[in-house]
């Protein structure tokens, strides 16, 4: 069969990634035509767009793009219609991504939908489209089965969470991390993820550096995002005596003390490396005041938002300040805190389920499509 999959971000480039090759298990006549990155493509099949042509976050950034975001839905629309796939993968990114639903469901296309849009956190106005357009949701946080269920009487398929095999997988793999940048083994490393946008990241860099000057008993490790050019974190590195590696960041968490995280999806993938962080976050002025207008949840990391508790400090926006990330600091590597984060993160691991989420999901996908030709 063959399979047109949009996916926008970094993360769904690797969700989408495995997705596919559990389809290529199931499918062995499988044809893919994709949106999303280079983990997709080694995978195989085309890439339309690379998502780092497609990464554009918050209010005002959006605005600002916006004649190229609708550029990109023209030109998808009419790829897909070159194409003809069997079904239309969308892969997390819901503002573009239920604009094409919209379309491709008048089109007559089957549309599937892996990792729900966040419609429990804001926009939840959006359930009326998922309900209209879409012929299959699978969710991959625990609470959302039960949440579209009981508030809005919409069935869903709870597959449980990708990154659990994706970590474990890791876990097992050999490392030489430290032997490879010549580390010394005896010093604590200090993971910093600043983000996987430029935007996000030219905003939690420079306090992230400051940082680093405080702890000289650790070594500061920053993860590079994929598909950012390397050298252009060195605008900000320059005269600074931190490592910056690209594409192991699973390797980098293994072997940390302790995290600094922008939130996002690097918050739950430390927790399941059971590496104690705190999450940062700051945004555009702008972009912040019409969020926290917007957005009514108590927290923003997938940690607490799954544990309905606090379990990983949220320092944000005016808060994010050089002090306060160096008390929390000492909180997670020198204080009762750490044990608690560490019993807390064995929780979360059950709460997640066993694992096999792409195969469940590319399983339910293949017997759909099956059944319904």
């Amino acid at each position: 069969m063959k399979y047109y999959i949009i996916a926008g971000e970094a993360s769904g480039d690797l969700h989408a990634s495995n997705l596919m090759k559990e389809l290529k298990l199931k499918d062995s006549k499988a044809v893919f035509r994709f949106w999303g990155g280079d983990r997709m493509e080694a995978v195989g099949g085309t890439l339309v767009k690379h998502y780092k042509e497609l990464a554009f976050m918050g209010f005002w950034e959006v605005f600002k793009n916006l004649f190229t975001i609708l550029k990109n839905i023209a030109y998808c629309k009419k790829d897909i219609l070159e194409f003809n796939p069997d079904a239309i993968i969308y892969v997390d990114y819901p503002g573009f991504n239920l604009r094409i639903a919209e379309w491709a469901k008048k089109q007559n296309f089957k549309n599937l939908y892996y990792i729900s849009p966040q419609i429990w956190a804001w926009k939840e106005n959006r359930i009326s489209k998922i309900k209209r357009d879409l012929d299959a949701l699978f969710v991959i946080l625990p609470f959302e089965e039960n949440y579209y269920k009981e508030k809005h009487n919409y069935i869903t398929q709870y597959v449980g969470n990708p990154l659990v095999d994706v970590v474990r997988n890791s876990i097992s793999e050999k490392d030489n991390f430290k032997e490879e940048f010549n580390l010394d083994k005896e010093t604590p490393i200090i993971a910093l993820l600043p983000g996987s946008r430029k935007q996000e990241i030219t905003k939690m860099m420079p306090t992230f550096l400051e940082v680093i000057e405080r702890f000289s008993e650790y070594k500061f490790v920053i993860a590079a995002a994929p598909g950012i050019d390397f050298e252009w974190y060195q605008l900000f590195l320059k005269g600074k005596h931190v490592l910056l590696v690209q594409n192991q960041t699973y390797q980098l968490l293994k072997n940390s003390f302790a995290a600094i995280v922008t939130s996002g999806t690097a918050t739950l993938e430390t927790a399941l490396f059971k590496v104690p962080q705190m999450v940062c976050y700051k945004s555009s002025f702008l972009s912040f005041q019409i969020a926290k207008r917007i957005i009514t949840l108590p927290y923003i990391s997938l940690v607490n938002l799954i544990m309905d508790r606090e379990v990983v400090s949220e320092i944000l926006q005016n808060d994010f300040t050089v002090n306060r990330i160096e008390e929390e600091l000492l909180l997670i590597t020198k204080s009762n805190k750490r044990k608690k984060l560490l019993e807390d993160y064995e929780e979360l691991n059950d709460k997640l389920s066993a694992g096999g989420a792409s195969s469940k999901t590319a399983q339910s996908i293949f017997n759909y499509l099956k059944n319904s030709n």
